[in-house]
């Protein structure tokens, strides 16, 4: 390998390392100009006389029975409680946490899916801790299958006829809830500066993974803008974020590494307001824990109002959550050059073949000698790059005894080595430059699937192609890491060998054992589906370098390299128009080795 090729391995270091780095997007807040409606003296006089009621709230003393309503579906098992009609338990069907206990999405003691608003007097309501009466409920426990749906009502009086109720509707097989929320004469309730309600989720989603830190660094609050996704991330520890955006909202919503809950806006205006807060605190064993919390803020216009919503609470499944037009929620890159690689090319790929082959490991391989293939043109044009660097490292040897003291006698002298025999410096660099959309698309793609979730490949040393291998656990951290993978130790010396094969400078020697250690302790904390990949591709490497130098008829010699014909490289070609613009000035440039 040429330094030019070491400086590409450096480079794909330098990104792999940047998409692990998370960007914290601070939303402008905008002012909401909406303004509540003109009610008559008349009006405002009749709703002083009527006494307004005091909600009771928990915790404290309950007073009123809390009633569950369990609902088991084809997809998932949820239990719904009278207090806020809030969803406390939400377990999603044939999905496990790490430790193999139930897939449940709601953080213990928490009430999801409810709202709150603010009296005439002030009074600050939190419906989680107010009672709803379910209305004709029949059995505690309800069975929805297929295409069957159930609809269960509740309803919270409020006094002077005012009401607030609540529908939700469950379908046999999907993992959404149908969510009406009716407001009947909450005029006298609601202030005339405040006349909202907030609807949201409150603590974000119980993590499943058994690495805190990798289901932190995915965790988002998020909103659908007029089609455009905008994120909210708590990066850094202890430091709240927040946000709060005015506007087209078609759904929002909190997700984690594989699961998300999403509150899609029914109502046929969507205008409406968007609240979002974040905090990401440590946890034991070098990990952390991020929550969010979302909400739309609903404007009351008085009367009989109801808003429509829809509850995605499942999988963030590319291809589940695309029937809801949420595909944006699952990170593939970047939209305008590595997201339509992953998704309209990777993605399609990898279903057709794993619907081919069952195991996922036995996948990712055939998907690796696949991707090499189509790679080939990029890699042959690198180590063809290389082949020629070598049959040219009898002259630079030369030129550094020439110019042992003169540093910068010998660069000169070696670019202008480098013109007489038509040589493109960079010529090893471009080729891994050009792969990189393609390396980081095939990231997102293989870190997001969730289909790699729990998948087996190898008994006893891979039982899940979505987390790291780890086989060797360090008696310190360092940098975060406390265990070395295996297959990231195999790849490792996969890249030994391979740079073992290809570097030939002496001033380069380092790098064949700094590159390896260093990749293997950077892909330690990758998931062994991906560093699967990387390991085969680093075998069809070997496979191919081994054919082009033992094997391969192509070998170039000193004599053969001079004869071939010079192309003249973008560099070349812009120093000698440089060089031609300043002779036609007057001013030449120092001289240049390219044009000798």
């Amino acid at each position: 390998m040429d330094r030019q090729s070491t400086l590409g391995f450096v480079l794909i270091a330098i990104i792999i390392i940047g998409w692990m780095v998370w960007n914290t997007y601070h939303d402008t807040p905008v002012n909401n100009t909406n303004k509540p409606q003109q009610q008559t003296q008349t009006q405002k006089q009749e709703q002083q006389k009527l006494p307004e009621p005091q909600f009771k709230q928990e915790p404290r003393a309950v007073e009123t029975p809390e009633k569950k309503v369990t609902i088991e579906t084809d997809k998932y098992k949820a239990i719904i409680s009278s207090k806020g009609m809030a969803i406390i338990y939400w377990e999603l069907k044939g999905m496990q946490a790490w430790y193999g206990a139930p897939t449940n999405l709601i953080k213990e003691k928490s009430r999801e899916f409810t709202m709150m608003f603010t009296t005439q007097s002030g009074q600050k309501v939190d419906t989680r801790y107010v009672d709803f009466e379910f209305n004709n409920l029949q059995n505690s426990k309800v069975s929805v299958k297929g295409e069957n749906s159930f609809t269960l009502t509740a309803t919270l009086n409020a006094g002077n006829g005012a009401q607030v109720i609540r529908t939700l509707t469950f379908h046999g097989n999907s993992y959404h809830v149908d969510a009406d929320f009716q407001f009947v004469n909450m005029d006298n309730i609601l202030p005339n500066t405040q006349r909202f309600v907030d609807i949201g989720w409150n603590k974000g989603l119980q993590y499943q993974e058994m690495s805190s830190s990798d289901e932190s660094n995915a965790a988002k609050a998020f909103a659908s803008m007029n089609g455009t996704l905008e994120e909210t991330d708590a990066a850094k520890y202890n430091e709240p974020v927040n946000a709060h955006q005015s506007g087209i909202i078609d759904f929002i919503g909190t997700k984690t590494k594989y699961f998300i809950a999403a509150i899609i806006n029914k109502n046929a205006n969507k205008d409406a307001e968007y609240f979002a807060d974040g905090v990401r605190y440590g946890a034991p064993e070098n990990g952390a824990v991020e929550t969010y919390s979302v909400s739309y803020r609903v404007r009351y216009n008085g009367g009989t109002q109801k808003n429509s919503y829809q509850l995605y609470l499942g999988p963030l499944d590319y291809d589940i959550v695309k029937t809801y037009g949420m595909e944006s929620t699952v990170d593939l890159g970047w939209k305008w050059l590595v997201r339509p690689i992953g998704e309209w090319i990777m993605m399609p790929a990898f279903k057709i073949i794993h619907s081919l082959i069952p195991n996922f490991g036995i996948a990712i391989i055939v998907f690796s000698i696949l991707m090499k293939l189509l790679l080939t043109p990029l890699s042959r044009g690198q180590m063809q790059s290389s082949l020629k660097m070598k049959a040219l490292q009898p002259e630079i040897e030369k030129l550094r005894k020439q110019y042992a003291d003169d540093p910068t006698g010998m660069q000169q002298a070696q670019m202008k080595l480098y013109g007489e025999y038509g040589i493109n410096p960079m010529g090893g660099c471009l080729p891994l430059l050009l792969q990189m959309p393609i390396l980081y698309a095939l990231y997102n793609v293989l870190t997001t699937n969730i289909h790699l979730r729990h998948a087996m490949f190898i008994p006893g040393w891979i039982p899940d192609l979505s987390v790291p291998d780890h086989i060797l656990h360090l008696p310190f951290s360092l940098m975060g890491l406390t265990a070395i993978s295996g297959m990231a130790l195999v790849m490792g010396i996969t890249m030994f060998i391979q740079q073992r094969m290809t570097i030939t400078d002496p001033n380069q020697k380092a790098m064949i054992y700094m590159m390896p250690v260093m990749m293997t302790f950077m892909f330690s904390n990758l998931p062994s589906g991906l560093n699967l990949y990387y390991l085969t591709f680093n075998f069809l490497g070997i496979a191919q370098q081994v054919w082009m130098t033992k094997f391969s008829k192509k070998q170039i010699s000193l004599d053969e390299l001079k004869k071939m014909p010079k192309k003249e490289g973008w560099l070349q070609k812009r120093l000698r128009m440089a060089q031609e613009m300043a002779e036609q000035q007057g001013r030449p440039m120092p001289n240049n080795p390219y044009l000798k």
